[in-house]
């Protein structure tokens, strides 16, 4: 919809025409404005030095040749008429530096330190510097002070200073919560002495009425400056004249005591046309955004954007009044929103055009869902890779030339899948790279036993190289094949292929016995034995020498030997043993990976 008129606006106003009364270099015949006052023009010199030689003034600092903190200033003052929120905007030229500083008091010589004060030096080229929101939408802009609070019957003055020496003027725009509350008063217009009041701001196409009524006047004479000097508006002699051009109007006042003059700034801003803007569908990555700005020269046309400001809102009703503006930078989620376009003038942003919309669709980009490194087992002939959960309305090709979402592989290899997901025109692709690697499946190769005879420590070895797990007596896997404080008796360890080509396990027996004994009779080991045979069903041991004899056996009755064989004594050299056992399934079976010698000394 487009607006050429009065609206609650949370931009409250602008400069429109360079008027040189509008600028005071001096704080002391600081330009005092409120709701609806057009404020512009260019800041020339400083004047009288307002901080008496000071070098610092919150932000602001000592920067000029001559010493000053000022260097082409401009002061305004205003007081609030309402409690809430304020901010405002001033508007510049990107190529220039521009600075400001606010002061909440009523006294030019008791100034204090600023509340809000920006010094930054423009290296970003914005266009403008603030409290509140960047009305370009720009989020976290250096060139922007923080919201203030404020309170009904405040009195502020605001420096506006330029450090550029390229001057093209400026304007101001206020903004904040106390002007949706009181659109008409936030700010106090009586501190503006003038029979027509303040000077007015309105769209083209709009009429202004100025009122003189004055009591006892007989006649009323109104004249028109358009730079060439006033002019009697011939025909026009009524205490109400409505006016639709810009210009300085002056009314004469003629009444018994004596005639009055007044004179007032009408100012006229063009109203912008919104431009069809084509729907838009964007590739959605998580954690990206889309950025806004560059719907603007669709929106704008022809027309300037140093002229004319582009916001973008989720509602008809926040164009409408310029709340909410989407960021620029703006992140959203799958699926389709109507996006609303509002341009309004930075001469005057209550002359805006709301008028058109847009479809905004964001479109998932694909996404690997599926393992992107898949083993096959060397036991089998081939496994199927890609995504086995395909999405509805979503094209695959392999780099094979199939067009399925999974294919079966024989052999290890790279594998590239591209998956494209098209909707609301726009095809999202994303190709992604699978590799395959051949798996072994595990093998026991030998269990070393360091038989402690108490508590023990197993170790698990394979000579197969992959990615496996350990497990004793099927507890916890670990990544370690060592096993620590093991019990004797008998125990199952198993290797786990983490690529899922299988496990294994085998039984094995944990035993303690000494290493040597000395059977000379002095008591201390004189015989030998295996300890942890109670814990084996049946159990028989084996005594050998080195070519394999049969020397002696020990079983659940005899659990010693005393190193002799048919009462003779045995010579001082290493014995061989042999445990079996019956095993859970009732077979007798030999012990595997029992370090199997021992020596005799005597």
């Amino acid at each position: 919809m487009r607006k050429c008129g009065p609206l609650i606006l949370t931009l409250l106003f602008i400069g429109l025409l360079g008027v040189s009364a509008q600028i005071s270099p001096d704080c002391s015949g600081a330009i005092p404005i409120c709701t609806n006052t057009p404020v512009n023009g260019g800041a020339y010199d400083y004047g009288d030095d307002d901080f008496n030689g000071d070098t610092k003034s919150g932000c602001l600092e000592q920067s000029t040749m001559a010493g000053t903190i000022e260097s082409n200033s401009g002061w305004y003052r205003f007081t609030t008429m309402a409690s809430g929120q304020l901010g405002f905007n001033i508007g510049f030229d990107s190529s220039e530096d521009w600075d400001f500083a606010l002061y909440r008091t009523n006294d030019c010589s008791n100034l204090g330190d600023p509340i809000r004060c920006n010094f930054f030096d423009n290296s970003e080229s914005s266009s403008f510097i603030g409290v509140g929101e960047d009305p370009t939408g720009m989020a976290n802009s250096i060139q922007y002070e923080d919201w203030l609070d404020v309170n009904a019957g405040e009195n502020y003055y605001l420096l506006v200073n330029n450090y550029s020496n390229n001057n093209s003027g400026f304007s101001i725009q206020f903004s904040g919560s106390i002007f949706e509350t009181n659109p008409y008063d936030a700010l106090d217009c009586s501190i503006i002495s003038n029979l027509l009041g303040p000077p007015v701001a309105a769209c083209e196409n709009d009429t202004v009425a100025l009122d003189a009524t004055t009591p006892n006047a007989t006649l009323y004479n109104w004249f028109m400056d358009t730079g060439i000097g006033y002019q009697q508006i011939v025909g026009e002699n009524s205490p109400m004249i409505n006016v639709t051009a810009s210009a300085m109007y002056r009314v004469e006042v003629v009444t018994p005591t004596g005639n009055i003059y007044s004179d007032v700034q009408v100012a006229f801003s063009m109203a912008p046309i919104t431009f069809m803007v084509t729907d838009e569908a964007y590739c959605l990555v998580e954690g990206d955004s889309f950025d806004l700005s560059q719907k603007n020269n669709e929106a704008l046309g022809s027309q300037s954007p140093s002229e004319f400001i582009v916001s973008y809102h989720s509602s008809l009703s926040d164009a409408m009044n310029g709340f909410n503006k989407l960021p620029e930078q703006y992140t959203t989620t799958v699926g389709t929103e109507t996006i609303y376009v509002r341009i309004s003038s930075l001469a005057n942003p209550k002359c805006f055009d709301a008028s058109r919309q847009f479809e905004f669709a964001s479109v998932e980009m694909p996404i690997a869902d599926f393992p992107l490194e898949v083993f096959l087992c060397d036991d089998i002939v081939s496994t199927s890779i890609g995504d086995d959960t395909p999405s509805a309305g979503y094209t695959y090709f392999w780099s094979t030339g199939a067009i399925t979402p999974t294919i079966d592989v024989y052999e290890a290899g790279t594998y590239d899948l591209t998956i494209t997901n098209e909707q609301f025109g726009r095809a999202c692709s994303e190709t992604f790279s699978i590799t395959v690697y051949i798996s072994k499946a595990p093998v026991i190769t030998d269990v070393l036993i360091d038989d402690l005879q108490q508590y023990n420590n197993v170790t698990i070895l394979t000579d197969v190289e992959g990615d496996f797990e350990y497990s004793l007596d099927d507890g916890e896997y670990q990544s370690s094949g060592n096993f620590e404080d093991v019990l004797p008796g008998e125990h199952i360890v198993t290797i786990n292929d983490l690529n899922g080509c299988g496990s294994v396990s085998e039984s094995i027996m944990v035993v303690g016995f000494p290493k040597y004994f000395s059977p000379n009779g002095d008591g201390v080991n004189d015989r030998w034995e295996i300890v942890g045979m109670t814990e084996l069903q049946d159990p028989i041991v084996f005594v050998f020498d080195k070519f394999g004899k049969l020397l002696g056996q020990i079983d659940e009755n005899n659990m010693e030997w005393d190193g002799t064989y048919n009462g003779k004594q045995l010579p001082s050299t290493d014995y061989w043993f042999k445990l079996t056992y019956i095993d859970s399934e009732g077979q007798r079976v030999e012990a595997k990976y029992v370090e199997n010698h021992f020596s005799l000394r005597r």
